[in-house]
């Protein structure tokens, strides 16, 4: 089955050079001017992910973003002239999967693309099998080398949502909604406190994995060879 990619950006010349190098790959393109144009085309193809923009006309990239994140399950990167720490928070706390600035080499973006669609593939499985370790939904265990564990519930849905898609930064606000629910009346500190005892039980084990706190935002989990 073809992979098809969602191209919203207002410079035709950011979509031509991205749409050649991405077809090149083998996927399918289906482009778009404005955000506008952008959810016309969503409603109306199976996209596989989508490549947009931040200062577009009539919806901007922030919005377009939100609204995919709520009616859509694909990976979203986002592209900007302007390198500010701000847009990159912003992006992320609105679900944005990547983030690349421009001028940008299009190669670094065709890589990460395949990046993206890799890691939702892993997160539809239920089963994550990294090297020498594998996480099993059914079971709720965790199987490193030789040694196998068995989690509580919560700390277990918190260690798979990251491993779902490795290198994927979470705002602690994304994993209290996933894991605990909108309805939850605890703090950010209940996620610290977690992932304090995920890194405890497998402290043994941080040359295969790490989850790695990102000032500011939240956490990722980097799985290593």
């Amino acid at each position: 089955m073809n992979t098809t990619i969602l191209i919203a950006d207002d410079d035709v010349n950011i979509r031509r050079v991205t749409q050649l190098y991405l077809e090149n790959e083998g996927f399918q393109i289906k482009i778009a001017c404005d955000g506008k144009e952008a959810l016309d085309i969503l409603e109306q193809e199976k996209i596989d992910c989508a490549v947009i923009d931040i200062m577009m006309p009539n919806i901007d990239g922030f919005e377009l973003c939100k609204k995919i994140k709520a009616f859509y399950d694909i990976p979203v990167l986002m592209l900007t002239a302007r390198a500010e720490l701000d847009d990159s928070i912003k992006g992320f706390k609105l679900g944005t999967d990547d983030y690349v600035t421009k001028p940008f080499h299009p190669a670094e973006l065709v890589m990460r693309v395949k990046s993206l669609l890799k890691r939702y593939r892993v997160a539809s499985d239920r089963s994550i099998t990294f090297n020498k370790m594998t996480i099993n939904s059914d079971s709720y265990k965790v199987q490193i080398k030789d040694r196998e564990f068995l989690l509580p519930i919560k700390q277990f849905d918190l260690l798979f949502m990251l491993a779902s898609h490795p290198g994927k930064i979470f705002t602690r606000d994304q994993l209290i909604e996933s894991i605990w629910g909108l309805d939850y009346e605890g703090d950010e500190r209940t996620v610290d406190t977690h992932i304090k005892k995920l890194r405890k039980q497998f402290k043994d084990y941080e040359d295969i994995l790490q989850i790695c706190t990102i000032r500011g935002l939240g956490y990722k989990l980097e799985v290593l060879s």
